[in-house]
C-alpha cells in the first residue's frame, strides 16, 4: 500500500492518501521490484513545484491511473530537496534522452534503478497511454529495454573530469565581465530572456570585481545596479511583506513563477547588502532589511532553522494569494485610494496575470510627503487583507545548506545594519545546525520538527554550512563556529576529492547510486565545488593553509574555462577568484568584543567591501584562530591588523585608520 504516511518530506506527506501504493526511495522499493519482477516508476519532485501538484491531481489522485502503476511498476516517491544526489543523476539521464528537464521528473528503471525511459510532467491520458506501453515492453521486449538501460548507464556513468585550467587572472575575470555584458538586457536587467531568472552569484561577482576597480568596474557595477533594481521593483518581489518568487516567467520581471525559496531568498539577501555596502543604495537597504524580516516572519521555524519554500498555489490556484484586481482595491480601500493604489502598483482592468489579475510592481517609490504617507496606510490595509486570504503552504523542513546560505546573509545584515536581532536569528540556525545536523565531522542534510533526517549531506551542505559559520565567527568572533567549519571541510578535503582538483558532489562512502554525480557549474545555488573553494579560501585566510588554499585554487581551474563563454554558469566560481585574485584582505581585530573601540575597528572592516575580506575578532591568545596569533594591541588599544596571506601592515588603532589601510590594500 502507500507508504508514505511516516515520511519526514512534506512533499512525500503531499502524497500520502494518493491511491498510488507509493514508496519511498531504498533498497526495499529495490527488492519489491526484482521480487515481482516489474520496472520501477521513480517520481522526482518537491513541495513548492507547480507542476508536480498537477500531476498529482491529474493522475497519482485518479483510481484509474494508479492502478495501472500499481499493477505494473514499484512506485518510488522521491523529495528532490531531500535527495539531490539521486535527482541529479536521474536528471542527467533525462537530459541526456529527451534534450531537457524540470519536474516532475518520471522516470522508468530496472529493479537495479537502472533507467530505460524518461520524460517530466505527462497529462493523464498520455502518462495512461505511457504506462501501458511500458508495461507492454518490459513483457515483450525484456532484452530490448536491459540493452537501452545499459547503454544509458554506461554513457552516464563514465567519469570524465570537467575541463579545468590554472587558477584565474586578473584578464580572465575581466573577460567574464564582457561575457555577461554580451547577454545582458540593458532596458529590463538581467541576463538573456524569458523566463528570468534571479542572477544571484553573477552578481555577486560583478560586485567584487566592482570593488577590485578591474578595466570593467564601471560596466560591472551599472549591470549589477540595473538588474538589482529591476527585480526589486517588478512582481518578482512581494511588494507588501518583502521576499523574492523563484523567477519571473517574462524578460521584464512582471509576473513571477509564486513559489518562494529559502536559498533565493538567502542568496538574494547577501546581495542586496552588499549592493548598499558598496553604493549606499536606499532602495538596496529598504530591500535587504524587508527580505530579512520576511524570513523571520514567514520562514523561521521552531527550532531556530528556516524553511525549505512557501507554495506557489493556495486553494489550487497559482499565484492567487498574491494578485489583485482594481475592483478588489477599490472595495477594500474605496474608489480613491483604491484608484491610487492601482496606478502606483501597476494594477490594470485587462491584468498582467490571468483572469484579469495583476501582480503587484513599484516602478518607482512615491517622492511627494503626503504620499508616502498614504503608500503605508494603503501597503498595510492591502497586508491586512491578504493575511486574510487562504495562504499558501510551506514546506518546513531544514536543509542544510540553504540554512548555511541564511546564517552567512543574516549575520551580516544584521551587523550592517545594526540588527542585532538577525545577528541572533543567524546564530539561531546555526545552533540547529550543530546540536541536530552536524555528528563530528559529518552532516545530516535535513531536519524537520528538529528531528534529523536520514540522508547524508553532500558537498553544497558541507560547504554552504562552514561558508555561513565561518562568517558567523567573523562577526560575533565565537571560535566555537570556526572549529566547527574546520571539522566541515576537513570531510570535504578526504571524502569528496575526485583526485584531480576537484570534488564529487557525493562522499565517498555514500549510497551508491549508477553514477558518482559531479557539476562543478552553478544552478540555482552555487555549486557544491564552487562553494567548497570559498569556504576553503576563507580558512586558508584564517590559518594560513597552505593545503588548504591549493585546494581551493585547484577547484577554482574550471572558472577559467567558463568564464569566456559560459561565465553565467559560473558566478560563484568567479566571485570566490576573485577574491583569491585580491588576496584576499585579511584583517585581524585584537580586543575585548565587549570594548566600544573594539566594535568601532570591527565595524569599519565589515564595511570595507574588499572581495572576500576575512576578519578575525578576538582577544590576543585566546581565540585559537591563527590569524590573531601573536597580535597584540598597541598601547593597550584594541588593535586592527590588515594582512594579505598573513604578511600584515603596520597596526591601527582608529576606525578611520582602518579603512585608509582598507581602501589602498
Amino acid at each position: 500500500m502507500n507508504k508514505l504516511k511516516d515520511a519526514t518530506s512534506p512533499y512525500l506527506l503531499q502524497h500520502a492518501d494518493n491511491p498510488v501504493h507509493w514508496s519511498e526511495w531504498g533498497p526495499e522499493a529495490f527488492e519489491e521490484a526484482a521480487r515481482r519482477d516489474v520496472p520501477l516508476l521513480i517520481s522526482v519532485g518537491y513541495s513548492a513545484c507547480h507542476w508536480c501538484h498537477v500531476m498529482a491531481h491529474e493522475s497519482f489522485e485518479d483510481e484509474a491511473t494508479a492502478a495501472l502503476m500499481n499493477e505494473h511498476f514499484v512506485n518510488v516517491k522521491v523529495d528532490r530537496e531531500e535527495r539531490p544526489d539521486v535527482d541529479a543523476v536521474y536528471m542527467a539521464a533525462t537530459q541526456a534522452m529527451t534534450g531537457h528537464g524540470g519536474w516532475p521528473m518520471t522516470v522508468f528503471a530496472t529493479p537495479e534503478g537502472h533507467p530505460f525511459y524518461t520524460g517530466t510532467y505527462f497529462p493523464r491520458p498520455q502518462f495512461q497511454r505511457l504506462l501501458t506501453a511500458v508495461a507492454t515492453t518490459w513483457r515483450e521486449d525484456r532484452q530490448g529495454v536491459l540493452t537501452q538501460s545499459s547503454k544509458i548507464v554506461e554513457a552516464l556513468g563514465e567519469h570524465t573530469a570537467f575541463p579545468s585550467g590554472p587558477l584565474p587572472t586578473p584578464e580572465t575575470l575581466t573577460q567574464a565581465v564582457r561575457n555577461l555584458a554580451s547577454s545582458f538586457d540593458p532596458v529590463h536587467g538581467g541576463f538573456g530572456g524569458a523566463p528570468k531568472f534571479p542572477p544571484s552569484m553573477a552578481l555577486e561577482f560583478l560586485l567584487r570585481y566592482g570593488a577590485a576597480a578591474g578595466p570593467e568596474a564601471d560596466r560591472a557595477m551599472s549591470m549589477t545596479g540595473r538588474t538589482l533594481e529591476a527585480m526589486a521593483r517588478g512582481g518578482m518581489y512581494d511588494q507588501l511583506a518583502g521576499g523574492f518568487a523563484r523567477y519571473s516567467v517574462d524578460a521584464e520581471w512582471i509576473v513571477p513563477h509564486f513559489e518562494k525559496m529559502l536559498y533565493d531568498n538567502a542568496l538574494l539577501l547577501r546581495v542586496y547588502t552588499h549592493w548598499w555596502r558598496a553604493t549606499g543604495s536606499a532602495l538596496g537597504r529598504r530591500v535587504a532589511l524587508e527580505t530579512a524580516d520576511w524570513l523571520l516572519a514567514e520562514m523561521s521555524t521552531p527550532q531556530g532553522g528556516f524553511a525549505s519554500a512557501l507554495d506557489a498555489d493556495s486553494e489550487g490556484v497559482e499565484g492567487r494569494f498574491y494578485v489583485w484586481t482594481v475592483d478588489e482595491l477599490q472595495e477594500l480601500l474605496g474608489e480613491e485610494d483604491g484608484d491610487w493604489a492601482a496606478g502606483i502598483f501597476e494594477v490594470t482592468g485587462a491584468g498582467t496575470f490571468e483572469h484579469g489579475t495583476s501582480v503587484l510592481q513599484l516602478p518607482s517609490d512615491p517622492d511627494d510627503p503626503d504620499d508616502l504617507g498614504r503608500f503605508e496606510r494603503v501597503r498595510a490595509a492591502l497586508l491586512a487583507a491578504r493575511a486574510r486570504r487562504v495562504r499558501p503552504g510551506r514546506d518546513d523542513k531544514v536543509v542544510a545548506a540553504w540554512n548555511g546560505l541564511a546564517v552567512a546573509a543574516l549575520a551580516e545584515a544584521g551587523v550592517l545594519f545594526d540588527r542585532a536581532d538577525l545577528v541572533s536569528a543567524a546564530r539561531a540556525a546555526a545552533t540547529l545546525l550543530e546540536e541536530v545536523h552536524m555528528d563530528g565531522d559529518r552532516l545530516l542534510r535535513t531536519s524537520r520538527e528538529g528531528r534529523a533526517g536520514g540522508n547524508a549531506g553532500v558537498l553544497e551542505d558541507y560547504a554552504d554550512v562552514a561558508e555561513g559559520l565561518l562568517t558567523l565567527y567573523g562577526i560575533t568572533g565565537e571560535t566555537r563556529w570556526f572549529r566547527r567549519a574546520e571539522a566541515l571541510l576537513e570531510t570535504v578535503l578526504t571524502r569528496f576529492s575526485d583526485g584531480s582538483g576537484g570534488f564529487f558532489d557525493t562522499a565517498d562512502d555514500a549510497e551508491r547510486l549508477f553514477q558518482r554525480p559531479q557539476d562543478p557549474t552553478d544552478n540555482a545555488t552555487p555549486s557544491g565545488q564552487f562553494a567548497a573553494a570559498g569556504a576553503l579560501l576563507t580558512y586558508a585566510a584564517l590559518t594560513g593553509s597552505a593545503r588548504h588554499r591549493e585546494a581551493a585554487e585547484a577547484a577554482l581551474g574550471t572558472v577559467s574555462v567558463l568564464a569566456e563563454r559560459h561565465a553565467r554558469f559560473a558566478g560563484w566560481g568567479l566571485a570566490v577568484a576573485q577574491a583569491a585574485v585580491s588576496g584576499p584582505v585579511e584583517v585581524a581585530v585584537v580586543g575585548a568584543p565587549d570594548d566600544p573601540a573594539t566594535a568601532a575597528l570591527h565595524r569599519a572592516a565589515l564595511t570595507s567591501p574588499a572581495p572576500g575580506l576575512v576578519i578575525a575578532l578576538g582577544e590576543p591568545g585566546s581565540s585559537g584562530v591563527p590569524l590573531l596569533e601573536g597580535r597584540t594591541p598597541v598601547g593597550g588599544s584594541p588593535t586592527a591588523y590588515v594582512c594579505r596571506n598573513f604578511t600584515c601592515r603596520m597596526p591601527v588603532t582608529t576606525p578611520a585608520e582602518l579603512k585608509a589601510e582598507l581602501a589602498g590594500s
